[in-house]
């Protein structure tokens, strides 16, 4: 049995994990940790050896290296990391000898939504990203937003049509990564959402993914709390731990 502790046990998705991984053979919640709780003190207690951490992005790189550092392997589902944070865990875990994911997204559809989006921009240069999530969600654009952003940049054999960026209303365009264009819905309601809409000649394509409860980040979740304890890296990304 692997040894799981989950940070954010109280919120919406930690309480989803906790059943979820008490359901796996495989796995075991020996702790559950939240808010003013010593992450790094009750790792050593109870000898865990992965951390799910679903808290929010303003904690997240703090808790990953507390994880790393008790000598835990992170699953870490709280977005926001910048790209100069996720280079000094990946050193750190390399140090540490110990495996580890940076998840923006733990559904199996929306990995896949994201490696078609990078297939179809290989195609379709011109494309536009709208995601929605609850209001609650901390940080705008989600990490799947971003991580979309990022595979499409890296997947495009041609750059996008150029387009005029005279907003009348200021962010009327969205947010920019490199030239794809990141829209951000926040409403009650949605759990996850997210749509690639690329333009081409005399057509359209959307690819869309919608989580339509919690539930379906769970699989993906307990997938990485078994593959992590077999790897000495941190990989960014959960098709890297599905590949």
């Amino acid at each position: 049995m692997i040894k799981v502790i989950i940070n954010g046990a109280k919120g919406r998705m930690g309480r989803e994990a906790v059943q979820a991984v008490n359901n796996d053979s495989e796995l075991e919640v020996v702790a559950q940790c939240d808010a003013g709780d010593d992450l790094g003190a009750l790792i050593k207690a109870t000898q865990a050896q992965v951390v799910v951490d679903l808290t929010i992005a303003s904690a997240g790189f703090n808790n990953t290296k507390i994880i790393l550092n008790a000598g835990a392997c992170p699953v870490i589902g709280t977005s926001g990391f910048q790209e100069e944070q996720v280079k000094i865990l990946q050193a750190l875990a390399l140090e540490k000898k110990c495996g580890g994911l940076i998840a923006p997204n733990f559904s199996i559809g929306a990995v896949l939504m994201m490696k078609f989006a990078a297939q179809a921009a290989q195609y379709f240069p011109d494309v536009e990203v709208i995601e929605a999530h609850s209001p609650e969600k901390e940080d705008s654009p989600s990490g799947t937003g971003i991580r979309t952003a990022e595979l499409i940049n890296a997947a495009r054999r041609k750059s996008p049509t150029k387009c005029s960026d005279n907003e009348l209303l200021k962010g009327a365009r969205g947010a920019d990564l490199e030239g794809v264009k990141i829209h951000s819905i926040r409403l009650p309601g949605v759990v996850a959402q997210q749509t690639v809409f690329f333009g081409g000649h005399s057509e359209t394509l959307k690819i869309e993914h919608n989580s339509l409860s919690r539930s379906s980040f769970m699989p993906g979740i307990c997938l990485a709390c078994k593959e992590v304890v077999k790897r000495n890296t941190l990989v960014y990304g959960l098709e890297c731990l599905m590949d």
